[in-house]
């Protein structure tokens, strides 16, 4: 018998490289088995496969790659989608080039379809049927002016939301109530199905009040960059017995009846809070109240009196400014400054300076959930505002925490109540599952088509949640983990298997708060990793944070986030926050997604006909 040649001994290492992953696939089943028994049924083909996927991935895997690549064979790139099959199917390749048997008749390669049936059912069961000409799902918050508007909910239904999302970390039970019954409502009258997804706040750790700062009201005119007044600034003033929904932010509440004695043409003349005599010209008045508008800067506090001269009659009429809100005096924090967190609901303050700049008593503000105290340690970072401002602990104690502030911008940054706070090298052992989440569970259940838990960080807290589900059988209700933290992270394939006891299911990369924890340069990379997890799952993945947020914020999105959104044509849902220009955002989302499904399904490149690819004349 002749020696093998050199391609058949390079056949014949690959082929026992791949039967050596296989049988690793095989083993990481059986380490598994228990909590393979314990998902649904729905899923078991699906946990499977994710076991087999971590066998897959437990060694380093380039250089075999490399091989089968050269080869002109699938190098795994994509066998997420089906670990074993894949691996059958390039080992029958294999046979077919070195000449040896197939293998045994009953080993076929199984379903390598880009679209995998299981996936499809999964996604279809969380998410509802694919809208026309798009495959992924579009997830948007509702803003909460959804509850009394809705035409707002049904535009942005036709515009192609096809998942409402409520966050309860916002609002209240009677607003979340008018949501969902304009979303119920705006579904039948646009004949379009929008499903409902209710967002539970979680543990997290967020910055307590400020105290509150003067009422008062600033208008400023506008100005060119000499100083030189160039248009006046117009204010609108409402009766104060208005509905406090529709009060905004440059508002003037008076008695209604300065609003009823007054006529466009009118003025109304004050003392502002430095003294200083104003005069505002009314230029219109609607069903709203009055528009006036004002060439000179002016402070209006609540209570100032205000004379209303009466153009037609010379009659002067004297009122006085209801409650203005309070402005919060934000710490401005920069670099080598210290902030003191505590436990006392005392309402946070800036640093007070003596007359030669020198800090008396350090800025302070307390923590919602002071109960982390005690897993915190001297060393560990801090991050605050979303991550706009960096500090290190100093020290700890029963009562308080002293931050250095270590990352700011040049000229400070801003620190508002009611911000978050991340200690991503702590150990920060909360329940997965607060209080007023189980208080709000029953809502959820009786409203919702699915509940998105929040800051999951280890199997313990879904099954939390799991258990408080169990309490209504007769619902079937959609559970969604949320990926925020390093500690889910580092869990994520038993995060991944306990939520599969559930049905259906799927994920939120919630990139914001997962950025601050792990590391802004580490982003993309968790992010893909997810992905892949995910995919070999068979579990739906949203595509969550900032996506488009300039486009929906300010109506003109950066190129960055273009790109950001084509790139969520790999997840199977991609979320949206609320805006000015949300319906044009969902337009444009909708617009980027049907063009890119064209172009990409998930990981794989599909190649449709390109038009500058044409033959030379």
């Amino acid at each position: 018998m002749s020696e093998p040649t050199a391609i058949h001994r390079e056949l014949q290492e690959i082929g026992a490289q791949l039967e050596a992953i296989a049988e690793r696939a095989r083993n990481f089943e059986r380490s598994y088995a228990g909590e393979l028994a314990a998902v649904r049924p729905e899923f078991r083909d699906s946990a499977r496969n994710l076991v087999h996927y971590l066998g897959l991935r437990d060694e380093d895997l380039r250089e075999l790659q490399e091989r089968l690549a050269c080869l002109g064979l699938s190098s795994l790139g994509r066998a997420e989608r089906s670990v074993m099959a894949s691996i059958r199917a390039v080992q029958r390749a294999l046979a077919d080039m070195s000449g040896a048997p197939a293998g045994p008749p009953g080993d076929a390669p199984g379903d390598l379809h880009l679209r995998n049936p299981d996936a499809r059912s999964h996604k279809r069961a969380i998410f509802g049927e694919d809208t026309d000409g798009r495959n992924v799902s579009i997830m948007v918050t509702l803003p909460t002016r959804a509850a009394g508007d809705c035409a707002l909910v049904a535009g942005m239904i036709d515009a192609g939301m096809d998942i409402a999302r409520i966050n309860f970390g916002h609002d209240r039970r009677d607003i979340w109530t008018g949501m969902v019954e304009n979303v119920r409502k705006a579904s039948r009258d646009t004949g379009k199905a929008c499903r409902i997804a209710m967002d539970l706040s979680g543990p997290k750790l967020r910055t307590g009040d400020m105290l509150p700062g003067p009422k008062v009201l600033h208008i400023r005119p506008r100005r060119d960059p000499l100083g030189r007044v160039i248009a006046p600034r117009r204010v609108r003033i409402v009766a104060d017995d208005a509905p406090r929904f529709r009060r905004k932010r440059q508002v003037v509440p008076v008695p209604r009846e300065c609003i009823e004695f007054a006529a466009v043409g009118d003025t109304i003349r004050l003392k502002d809070a430095r003294g200083k005599k104003r005069k505002l010209k009314i230029v219109r008045k609607d069903p709203d109240g009055l528009v006036v508008e004002s060439y000179k800067g002016v402070y209006i506090v609540t209570g100032a009196k205000l004379r209303l001269l009466r153009a037609e009659t010379s009659e002067r009429i004297t009122y006085r400014v209801g409650d203005l809100p309070a402005i919060e005096r934000p710490i401005l924090l920069r670099r080598a400054d210290t902030l003191v967190l505590h436990r006392e609901k005392t309402p946070g303050e800036p640093a007070v300076e003596d007359a030669d700049g020198h800090v008396t008593h350090a800025a302070h503000i307390a923590c919602q959930q002071p109960e982390v105290f005690g897993f915190v340690s001297p060393g560990e970072p801090i991050w605050l505002n979303d991550g706009k401002i960096g500090g290190v602990v100093k020290s700890v104690s029963a009562e308080r925490l002293e931050i250095e502030i270590t990352k700011a911008k040049a000229t400070g940054s801003k620190l508002r109540g009611n911000r978050g706070i991340n200690f991503p090298d702590s150990n920060i052992r909360l329940p997965g599952l607060t209080a007023t989440d189980k208080a709000n569970l029953d809502y959820v259940v009786a409203h919702a088509d699915a509940v998105c838990q929040s800051f999951v960080r280890e199997p313990a807290d879904i099954e939390s949640l799991q258990e408080e589900l169990g309490k209504y059988p007769d619902q079937r209700l959609g559970l969604i983990i949320k990926i925020e933290t390093e500690r889910a992270f580092e869990h994520l394939p038993r995060l991944l298997l306990v939520a599969m006891r559930s049905y259906p299911a799927a994920v939120m990369i919630a990139r914001g708060d997962l950025a601050v924890e792990c590391g802004w340069e580490r982003l993309a990379e968790l992010q893909e990793e997810i992905l892949w997890l995910c995919e070999a799952a068979q579990l739906p993945v949203i595509w969550a944070t900032e996506v488009l947020a300039r486009e929906a914020k300010k109506g003109q999105p950066s190129r960055a986030e273009i790109t950001d959104a084509a790139m969520s044509q790999r997840a199977d849902c991609v979320m949206l926050n609320k805006g000015p220009h949300i319906l044009a955002t969902i337009r444009m989302l909708d617009d980027i997604l049907r063009r890119m499904q064209d172009h990409q399904f998930k990981k794989t490149a599909r190649l449709r006909k390109l038009s500058i690819a044409t033959a030379r004349p």
